[in-house]
């Protein structure tokens, strides 16, 4: 039912075979695309993925925004830039509110 397919891995541009065996496993599990990597570069994106890495790219530092805390007034910084069309608490105020 299934036959040998060479493909092209679409990081590093080498050909390689998705097998016969391994159209059935796919078929099986009810994948409906084929590889787009070669077993190699598939490794290494896993590897990566693992190591904390995201999706292939490096998120870097998370962009954080000084403001101040609706609640008791002290200076904080926040992972999101505020608008002020809501309250914006510190790290103990909120989660003094989440308790609640």
């Amino acid at each position: 039912m299934f036959n040998d397919k060479v493909l092209t891995c679409k990081d590093c541009g080498r050909e390689f075979t998705f097998s016969a065996s391994e159209q059935e496993f796919y078929a099986e599990k009810g994948f409906t695309n084929e590889p787009g990597r070669c077993p190699e570069c598939r490794a290494a994106k896993k590897a990566q993925t693992r190591s904390g890495g995201r999706g292939g790219y490096d998120r870097g530092e998370r962009q954080m925004y000084s403001t101040v805390c609706s609640d008791c007034g002290k200076e904080t910084t926040v992972p999101f830039q505020p608008t002020g069309e809501k309250p914006v608490y510190c790290r103990d105020c909120f989660q003094s509110r989440r308790s609640w």
